[in-house]
C-alpha cells in the first residue's frame, strides 16, 4: 500500500472502539394490500387521479399502479400509506416546472438561493409509508423542462459554470418521519439527490436501483441526514455524485446506520459527510463492492461543518477501477472558514481490498485532531482479491421511454451518423456534409434544364413536364456520367409521376417559387390499382423514354397490382439525387380524407399505401425544403440490399401522413425539419422502421417538430418497428390450436404452423430523437409501440436495445448462437430506440 500521510495522521494497531449499527432488527420487507388499482390512462397528467387514491386510501394499503405509464406533477404521501408499482409500471415527474415551483417563481431557474423547486414525492410528518414494487420512478432529470430550452441537469451543470445554484426538483424528500420503507423500486435520472432523510427514525431500503448518468450533477443516491435507525440492503446503486452519503447538519447526529450487501457503480462512493456538525456515529459497511467510482470509501469535511464521526466500521470491501480507494479528508474545501473542527477517530477497516491501483488519501484536520484508524487485511491493487465479487449493473426492462445520457447522445449527431454507409457491421467510413453542401447554402445554380408548363419546349433545355427534362439528363449523362446536372422547375402543378433511374449523373431538382408549395409534382396511385390501370393512366409519359426509365415502368405495369412499392408519384434510383424547393405528393384521397371505418361517421372509408417518395437505394440522397404530403407511406427509405445501408439527409423540410408514412431499412437524417401526423386515423405511428439489426444508425431526428393538425388525445406514436416480411410471430402465442411459429428458412404460415426467416427477424427497426419538440397528440408514456396487437399473427413486442434483442430471441424459442451465428449480445448494448434533450409540447 502506498499512502499520501499528512499532518494529524494516527494509525492504531490496538483493538478499535466495539461498533453497532441499526438498532432494529430488520428483514426484507413485505408490499402491504393494495386499496386500489389505477390503470395508466392517456391523458398527460395523473396527478389528481393518483393523489385523490392516496387521500382515500386507508393505513396499512398502498395505492397500486399497475403496469404502463403515468405522469405527475408533485405528490405527497399520507402516514401509513404507501405506493405500489407493478413491474412494468413507470411513474414519471412532469417537466412542467411550474408545478414543482414554491411560490417564487424561481422552480426551472438558477439564482444564488437555490431550493425553488418541491420535491416529485414527499413524506413529511409520516409513518409507516413506503414505496414498493419492481417498478420504475423516473425524475426525467435529462429531458428538456416544459417552457425552457435545457434539462434539469443542464442547468444544475450552468449553475457550476456560473457559480450558482440550481432550482430544481428532488425526486424523494422524507423528513420528521418513521418506519419508512423502500422495496425493489427502481429510481432513476433524478434532477437532483434521489432519496434524501431527514430527522427520520427507521429507514429500510431494500433491493432498490437507483440509475442515473455518471455526469448528472448533484444526484445522490440515498442521503441520510441528522437521521437514526436506517439500512440500505441488497441496493444497486450508481449516479453522477454520491451512491450513499450520511451526513449530519444541524437538526442532530445521524446513528446507528447499517449499509449492508450492496453493489455500488458509477458516483462518488460511499460517503460521510460533508456535513458532519451534528454527529455520525455507529455505522457499519458490510459486504460493499464499488466498481468504477470516483472514491472508495470516503469521509469528508471541513470547519465550516465539521463536528465528530466516530465508530465507523468497514467490513468486507472489494473495489475496482476506484481512484480513490480510501479518501478521508479533514480539509474537504480547502478555502472553507469557520470553528466547526473535523474529528475522526474509531475508524476501522476490516478486509479492504481494490483490485486495481489508487491512492489511498488520510488527512486528519491538524496534529492535534488526527484520524484514528485501525486496519486489517486490507490492500490496493490486489488483482487476486475479490474473486467473483463483482458484477454488471442490473438492467430492468427497458423504460417505455428510453433516455440517452449525453455520451450515448454523441454517438447520434449528424457528423456520426452520415459517416458511415455500405455492408452492415462492416460500414466503410466515408464522411458526408450535407449542409456544407451549395443546395443548403441557397447557392444559386445555373441550370441545365428548365421545366415551365407555359413555355415553348425544344427538348433539349426547355421542357414541359419534369420526366421529360429528367430523359433528356439520362441521355446527356452518357457524355458526361460524373457532372451533376441541374433541372429547374418553374412554379406550378405538375401532374405526372417523375422517375429518375441509378444510370444517371447525379441530379438536382430545384423549384425556384417562393416556397415548397410553390411548385408541386402530383399523382394519385395507390395500392390497389392494378398495373393495367397504371398503364393506361401514365403509359403515355413514358413512350419517349431511355431505356432504363422504361424498364422502371414495366416493373411496375406487368404486376396484377401495382403494390406499396408502385406506388411513388417520385422514384429516385439515382446515387447523390437532390431537390430543393419543391412539394413530392401523394393525392390519393386528398380530396376526401383517409378516414378508417372505426372513425365513423367519416367521408372515404378506403385507404391503402400511397408513396409521394421512394429514395431507393440512392446514398447521398439529400433534400432541402421539400414538402412530402401524403396519409400512409408517404415516404420511403430504401436501402440497395438487406444488411447494408445507404444515406439520406433532410433538411428543414415537411413530412405528413397518418401511418408508418416514414419507413424503409436504410439511414436518414432528419434536421430542423417538421413531421405532422394527419388525424383521420383511430391510431398513428409516423415512423416504421425496418433496420438491419447490425447497421448502425436507422432513423436520427434531431431539432424535429413532431406536429398534429388538432388531434391532442395522446393516442398517436413515434414509431413501431416494422416486422418486414413475416408471416407469423414466435414472440407470443395465438388463440389457434396446435399454433407453432419457428425459426426457418423462409417466411410461411400455413394454418396452424408456420416459420420465421432470419431477414424478419434481424429487421429491427432503429430510431432516436433528439432535441426535438413532441406535440401532445404522441402518446406520453409510451411513444414507441409493439407492431401490431400481442394475440395477431403479425406481433413483435418493441425492442428497445440488443439486450431486448437477444432476450426475446431466447424466450421465442431461437437460439442466437447456434440458429443465427452470434457470439454473444453486444456490449456496450446497441441502442435501438432513444431519446435525448426534448421536450413535449
Amino acid at each position: 500500500m502506498t499512502y499520501r500521510y499528512s499532518v494529524g495522521l494516527a494509525v492504531l494497531l490496538a483493538t478499535g472502539a466495539a461498533h453497532t449499527q441499526d438498532s432494529r432488527t430488520v428483514n426484507e420487507p413485505a408490499p402491504p394490500p393494495s386499496c386500489t388499482v389505477l390503470a395508466t390512462g392517456a391523458g398527460a397528467d395523473d396527478t389528481a387521479r393518483i393523489q385523490t387514491a392516496i387521500d382515500g386510501c386507508q393505513r396499512g394499503q398502498a395505492v397500486r399502479l399497475s403496469a404502463g405509464g403515468f405522469v405527475a406533477g408533485p405528490l405527497t404521501l399520507r402516514s401509513g400509506v404507501s405506493l405500489l408499482l407493478d413491474s412494468g409500471a413507470t411513474l414519471r415527474a412532469s417537466i412542467n416546472p411550474k408545478l414543482y415551483d414554491r411560490g417564487a417563481g424561481t422552480c426551472g431557474t438558477i439564482d444564488k438561493q437555490g431550493r425553488g423547486c418541491k420535491p416529485f414525492i414527499t413524506l413529511d410528518n409520516v409513518k409507516g409509508s413506503g414505496i414498493y414494487g419492481e417498478g420504475v420512478i423516473d425524475g426525467q432529470g435529462g429531458r428538456v423542462i416544459d417552457g425552457g430550452s435545457e434539462s434539469w441537469w443542464q442547468l444544475a451543470r450552468r449553475a457550476q459554470k456560473e457559480d450558482a445554484r440550481q432550482n430544481v426538483p428532488r425526486l424523494l424528500e422524507i423528513t420528521n418521519a418513521s418506519d419508512i420503507t423502500l422495496h425493489k423500486i427502481t429510481l432513476r435520472n433524478s434532477p437532483n439527490f434521489h432519496v434524501t432523510l431527514n430527522r427520520v427514525d427507521g429507514f429500510t431500503a431494500w433491493g432498490v436501483r437507483i440509475d442515473t448518468p455518471a455526469d448528472a450533477r448533484n444526484t445522490d443516491g440515498i442521503d441520510p441526514i441528522s437521521s437514526r435507525n436506517v439500512t440500505i440492503a441488497y441496493s444497486h446503486i450508481r449516479t453522477g455524485d454520491d451512491n450513499v452519503a450520511i451526513k449530519a447538519g444541524n437538526n442532530g447526529p445521524t446513528e446507528n446506520i447499517s449499509i449492508l450487501h450492496n453493489r455500488f457503480y458509477s458516483g462518488h462512493g460511499m460517503s460521510i459527510g460533508s456535513e458532519t456538525n451534528g454527529g455520525v456515529r455507529r455505522v457499519l459497511v458490510e459486504d460493499l463492492s464499488m466498481d468504477g467510482t470516483t472514491s472508495g470509501l470516503r469521509i469528508k469535511s471541513d470547519v465550516s461543518r465539521g463536528g465528530v464521526v466516530d465508530q465507523i466500521s468497514y467490513r468486507n470491501v472489494c473495489l475496482r477501477d476506484v481512484k480513490t480507494p480510501i479518501d478521508i479528508s479533514g480539509r474537504y474545501d480547502k478555502k472553507a472558514r469557520g470553528s466547526l473542527l473535523p474529528v475522526f477517530t474509531n475508524i476501522r477497516f476490516d478486509d479492504v481490498h481494490s483490485v486495481t491501483p489508487g491512492r489511498v488519501v488520510v488527512e486528519g484536520y491538524d496534529e492535534q485532531h488526527p484520524v484514528r484508524v485501525e486496519q486489517r487485511n486490507v490492500s490496493i491493487n490486489d488483482p487476486a482479491a475479490c474473486a467473483n465479487r463483482f458484477a454488471p449493473f442490473p438492467v430492468a426492462a427497458a423504460s417505455p421511454r428510453p433516455q440517452l445520457t449525453p455520451e450515448q447522445a454523441k454517438q447520434f449527431s449528424y457528423s456520426e451518423v452520415l459517416k458511415y454507409v455500405g455492408e452492415a457491421g462492416k460500414e466503410r467510413i466515408d464522411p458526408w456534409d450535407p449542409l456544407a453542401d451549395p443546395l443548403a447554402k441557397g447557392a444559386a445554380f445555373t441550370p441545365d434544364y428548365i421545366v415551365d408548363k407555359t413555355a415553348t419546349a425544344d427538348g433539349v433545355r426547355t421542357f414541359n413536364s419534369v420526366q421529360e427534362a429528367v430523359n433528356r439528363a439520362v441521355l446527356d449523362s452518357a457524355a458526361q456520367p460524373a457532372k451533376r446536372l441541374y433541372v429547374l422547375l418553374k412554379p406550378g402543378v405538375y401532374a405526372e409521376l417523375v422517375y429518375l433511374p441509378s444510370e444517371a449523373a447525379p441530379i438536382t431538382l430545384y423549384g425556384e417559387g417562393k416556397d415548397a408549395a410553390a411548385t408541386r409534382i402530383t399523382a394519385r396511385l395507390e395500392a390497389s390499382m392494378t398495373g393495367a390501370a397504371y398503364a393506361a393512366a401514365h403509359g403515355a409519359q413514358f413512350t419517349r423514354a431511355p431505356a432504363t426509365i422504361q424498364a422502371m415502368f414495366a416493373s411496375v405495369r406487368e404486376r396484377a397490382q401495382i403494390g406499396t412499392f408502385g406506388t411513388q408519384t417520385v422514384w429516385a434510383k439515382n446515387n447523390g439525387f437532390q431537390a430543393r424547393n419543391l412539394t413530392f405528393e401523394n393525392g390519393y384521397n386528398k380530396d376526401t380524407g383517409n378516414a378508417r371505418a372505426e372513425s365513423l361517421p367519416n367521408i372515404n372509408n378506403i385507404h391503402h399505401q400511397a408513396l409521394a417518395l421512394s429514395v431507393d437505394g440512392v446514398d447521398k440522397a439529400q433534400f432541402e425544403n421539400v414538402r412530402l404530403i401524403g396519409f400512409q407511406d408517404t415516404l420511403f427509405l430504401k436501402s440497395p440490399q438487406v444488411g447494408s445501408t445507404v444515406r439520406s439527409f433532410f433538411n428543414k423540410s415537411y413530412i405528413e401522413g397518418d401511418v408508418d408514412f416514414i419507413f424503409g431499412d436504410s439511414t436518414a437524417y432528419f434536421h430542423q425539419s417538421e413531421v405532422r401526423t394527419l388525424g383521420d386515423r383511430g391510431v398513428s405511428y409516423a415512423a416504421a422502421p425496418n433496420t438491419h439489426v447490425k447497421t448502425r444508425y436507422g432513423f436520427v431526428f434531431d431539432q424535429v417538430r413532431f406536429t398534429h393538425e388538432g388531434k391532442k388525445n395522446g393516442d398517436f406514436y413515434l414509431l413501431r418497428q416494422w416486422f418486414s416480411g413475416s408471416r407469423c410471430t414466435p414472440y407470443a402465442p395465438l388463440a389457434v390450436e396446435g399454433y407453432r411459429c419457428t425459426y426457418g428458412a423462409v417466411n410461411v404460415y400455413q394454418a396452424p404452423t408456420g416459420t420465421i426467416a432470419r431477414s424478419s427477424l434481424e429487421a429491427v427497426g432503429k430510431m432516436v430523437v433528439l432535441n426535438s419538440r413532441i406535440g401532445p397528440h404522441i402518446n406520453r408514456q409510451q411513444p414507441w409501440h409493439d407492431w401490431n396487437k400481442k394475440g395477431s399473427i403479425s406481433y413483435r413486442p418493441a425492442q428497445y436495445n440488443s439486450d431486448d434483442y437477444w432476450k426475446n430471441l431466447v424466450a421465442a424459442g431461437i437460439d442466437p448462437v447456434k440458429d443465427l451465428g452470434y457470439t454473444q449480445p453486444p456490449s456496450p448494448v446497441d441502442i435501438f430506440l432513444g431519446e435525448f434533450n426534448n421536450s413535449d409540447e
